[in-house]
C-alpha cells in the first residue's frame, strides 16, 4: 500500500449483498441461484488465499448448516473487498458487507433509542426506524471489527464509512428532545430540540467512535450525510454536527452527500473545517444539453482548495459507461477545479441499487477511463 496515484479512484457507498450471503448467514442449505452466483463471484474476485479451505468448499457444495454467521460474514467482508480491489479501485473497503443498514446499524449500538417498526427506504428495501426517547449515549463504538479486518487483508489503501450524526438524528422521531422544550412545541422549539438531539449524537455517539476508529490505524474516514441535501436550510447544523464530531481526532475526514442542489448547500457547508474532501454526485445530471459538472465552479469561485470526489459513473441506470465517457467527465472536473491533485474519481453514490454484475462492469469502466485521464494528464 503505497501513496495514492493522481486521481484516485474509490467506491462511496455499499454493494449489494449476494444472495449466497443473505442465504448462508441464515444457515441451512443454499439455494441453486446463490450456488450460481457464489461460482460468479470466485471468478470475479479471487478471495480463496485467505479463507479456510473447508470453509470455502462446504459453502460451494450448497450447504451454511454448522457455520457460525460470524464467519459466513468475514466471507462476505472478504469477498466486497476483494470485489473492490480487483476493479482496480485505489481506496478500498468491504463494501459494507457486514452492516444490517446504514441508519440501523449504529443505532443498534447506541442508547436512547426504541425501533418502532420498518419503513421503506427506496424499491422493496426496508429498514427499522426508531424514536429517541431517552437521552441518547453509546453502548460501544462500532464499525471496528469490521474495519480491523479490512485493514489486515486490504492490499489497497484502506477507508470506513460511517453514517453522520445529522443523518442519524434526521432519520428518528425525536420525542425525548421535544419533550425537553417548555412551553407551546412551535417551530422555534422544534429547532431547538433537533439540534440539541444532532449535536448530542455528534458528541456521545460518532466522535467516540471516531476515536476508537484511529486508535485501530483508521487515517481516512467517510462521513456518510445522505440527509444533508434533503433540508438545505440546516446546513449550519450539518456542519456544526461534522465538527463537534470530528473535533480533535487526527485523520483525513471526507463528507459524502448524496444528491442534491449544491448551490442550495455550498458556500455553507465550506464551513465543516474538519472536512478535506467532498463526495459529490455529478454523472446523473450529466446528460445530453447540460454539463453536469458546472457546480464545480463554487469551488473555484470560493477559493476553496478542497479535494473533491467527483462522481463519473450513474447509479440509478444499468447502462454501462464507456471508459471514453469516464474520461471526458473527469478531465471537466479538472478544467473547474484547475488542479488535477484535487480530484478522487467514484460513482455517484453507492452501488447498492444495482446488481453485483452491472456493480462490476461499472467500476472497471471508472478505472479504464481514470487510466486515460492520467494519461492524458502526465
Amino acid at each position: 500500500m503505497g501513496a495514492e496515484p493522481l486521481l484516485p479512484t474509490q467506491e462511496v457507498g455499499s454493494l449489494r449483498k449476494p444472495f449466497w450471503l443473505v442465504e448462508g448467514a441464515r444457515g441451512g442449505t443454499m439455494s441453486p441461484g446463490a450456488l450460481r452466483e457464489l461460482a460468479d463471484n470466485l471468478d470475479r474476485a479471487p478471495f480463496s488465499e485467505t479463507l479456510s479451505t473447508p470453509t470455502l468448499e462446504q459453502l460451494k457444495k450448497g450447504s451454511a448448516a454448522g457455520i457460525p454467521t460470524d464467519t459466513v460474514r468475514e466471507v462476505g467482508s472478504l469477498f466486497g473487498l476483494r470485489f473492490l480491489e480487483k476493479a482496480g479501485l485505489d481506496l478500498v473497503y468491504d463494501g459494507e458487507m457486514r452492516r444490517v443498514e446504514m441508519y440501523e446499524y449504529p443505532v443498534q449500538h447506541s442508547t436512547g433509542f426504541r425501533f418502532l417498526g420498518h419503513v421503506r427506504s427506496f424499491d422493496n428495501k426496508y429498514y427499522r426506524k426508531a424514536a429517541c426517547v431517552d437521552g441518547v449515549g453509546l453502548k460501544n463504538p462500532y464499525h471496528l471489527e469490521e474495519f480491523s479486518f479490512v485493514k489486515e487483508h486490504a492490499q489497497r489503501l484502506p477507508k470506513v464509512p460511517v453514517t453522520g450524526a445529522y443523518t442519524l438524528a434526521d432519520w428518528s422521531w425525536n420525542e425525548h428532545y421535544l419533550r425537553q422544550q417548555p412551553g407551546w412545541k412551535g417551530p422555534e422549539q422544534r429547532r431547538s430540540a433537533q439540534r440539541e438531539f444532532v449535536v448530542d449524537i455528534a458528541r456521545k455517539i460518532i466522535r467516540p467512535t471516531l476515536k476508537a476508529l484511529v486508535e485501530k490505524g483508521a487515517r481516512v474516514i467517510q462521513i456518510d450525510e445522505p440527509a444533508a441535501g434533503t433540508h438545505p436550510l440546516e446546513t449550519a447544523l450539518v456542519v456544526e454536527s461534522f465538527n463537534e464530531s470530528t473535533q480533535g481526532i487526527d485523520a483525513k475526514f471526507v463528507m459524502h452527500i448524496c444528491f442534491s442542489d449544491y448551490n442550495s448547500l455550498f458556500p455553507g457547508m465550506f464551513e465543516a473545517k474538519n472536512c478535506r474532501q467532498f463526495l459529490l454526485e455529478f454523472a446523473n445530471r450529466d446528460v445530453e444539453g447540460r454539463d453536469g459538472y458546472e457546480d464545480l465552479a463554487l469551488f473555484e469561485d470560493m477559493n476553496d482548495g478542497r479535494e473533491v470526489g467527483v462522481g463519473v459513473v450513474d447509479i440509478h441506470r444499468d447502462n454501462i459507461e464507456t471508459a471514453e465517457l469516464v474520461h471526458q467527465r473527469i478531465m471537466k472536473a479538472v478544467k473547474y477545479l484547475k488542479d488535477p491533485t484535487r480530484v478522487y474519481v467514484n460513482p455517484d453514490c453507492g452501488l447498492r441499487t444495482r446488481s453485483l454484475d452491472v456493480s462490476w462492469q461499472k467500476l472497471v469502466r471508472m478505472v479504464e477511463g481514470t487510466e486515460l485521464a492520467r494519461k492524458e494528464l502526465t
